[in-house]
């Protein structure tokens, strides 16, 4: 048994404290906010999000973030990508130096272009930082239904030490080095996941979603290349898995803010009506900010951007997108002739 925090008690965190909580472990889900607090401790289960799960003894809730990050063998980040580093900030001071940390957000901050491993390690450099991803909504996982995701670390040791911590025989673990590309992957497909909510709302079909979502790999793994990333990580559970999970699941708050603007809603009417934090959203300026950084190009992105920001139509991004310039599916392969 591993005492264990997590700090955010959002449907993520809370379902990760159910999955940890199950797996015979000593639990503290934290939350920032009283009134969370207050809730969870009175009903044991987070009713708007996750209606009916309950939480296990083993979890215990606290506002008190100092008693939540010390003496820990584990601390999971849960917080969401715009308050990760003001949360990092606050608990430095009562993480213990190698405190192993897990990232299971998904981001990408707009000023500085990092990943949320990125600032963690910037926030808490005396900790040993890791991340979790893959394709794992909460309402599935705080259920029980089988789910695979993948964890990266600089050390083996650690990731192995999470992948122990984490495996049940309804959620496995795989490891990885490639961190870089695991943060990529989850963050950015999420703002491929709004394209394909918008191409749902306009009416299209199966072929268009397939479209966008095969391209918007490519376009993934374009950038993640050139920022040090591995191929397979892309072609593996936080790059396809996540990819395919998120842009077609009635789960996913990135598919449904995109549906919503599909259906000509805009961006701030769209993630008022999803009533959680679009991760997409705060992604996709820093997006298209990497692809200029790196020289690559990542036109779905683009377009995303000024459907987002610039207020073009949905619809007339899409004719853009289907007559750009002709060009070769993969431009590494050669022909016989």
């Amino acid at each position: 048994m591993s005492k264990i925090s997590i700090l955010g008690a959002g449907a993520w965190g809370t379902a990760i404290a159910i999955l940890l909580g199950n797996n015979g472990h000593e639990v503290v889900l934290w939350s920032a906010l009283k009134s969370e607090v207050e809730q969870l401790t009175a009903d044991r289960e987070l009713k708007d999000k996750l209606p009916g799960i309950k939480l296990p003894d083993s979890v215990s809730i606290s506002g008190d973030l100092k008693s939540s990050c010390e003496n820990k063998d584990l601390i999971v980040f849960a917080v969401a990508s715009p308050y990760v580093r003001a949360t990092a900030k606050n608990a430095s001071s009562f993480i213990a130096k190698d405190q192993i940390i897990v990232n299971v957000g998904k981001g990408i901050e707009e000023n500085t272009l990092e990943t949320l491993t990125d600032i963690l390690k910037d926030e808490i450099p005396q900790a040993d930082v890791a991340v979790l991803s893959g394709p794992s909504h909460a309402e599935e996982v705080s259920r029980g239904i089988p789910t695979t995701c993948v964890v990266g670390a600089d050390s083996k040791d650690t990731a192995h030490f999470i992948q122990d911590v984490f495996m049940t025989e309804r959620f496995r673990v795989y490891t990885s080095p490639d961190v870089i590309g695991i943060e990529l992957g989850g963050s950015i497909k999420n703002v491929i996941a709004l394209a394909a909510g918008m191409a749902d709302g306009l009416g299209f079909g199966d072929n268009t979603k397939a479209a966008l979502m095969t391209r918007g790999i490519a376009e993934i793994s374009r950038l993640g290349i050139a920022m040090g990333g591995k191929m397979e990580t892309f072609a593996g559970l936080s790059g396809v898995g996540d990819l395919i999970v998120t842009c077609t699941s009635k789960h996913s708050r990135n598919r449904n803010a995109g549906y919503l603007i599909g259906q000509g809603y805009t961006m701030e009417e769209a993630m008022k009506e999803v009533k959680q934090v679009v991760e997409g959203v705060y992604s996709a300026k820093a997006a298209l900010a990497l692809a200029k950084k790196y020289e690559v190009e990542m036109p779905i992105v683009e377009q995303v951007n000024q459907i987002l920001f610039e207020d073009k139509p949905a619809l007339e991004a899409v004719s853009d997108l289907l007559l750009r310039d002709k060009r070769r599916e993969y431009s590494e392969l050669q022909w016989k002739k």
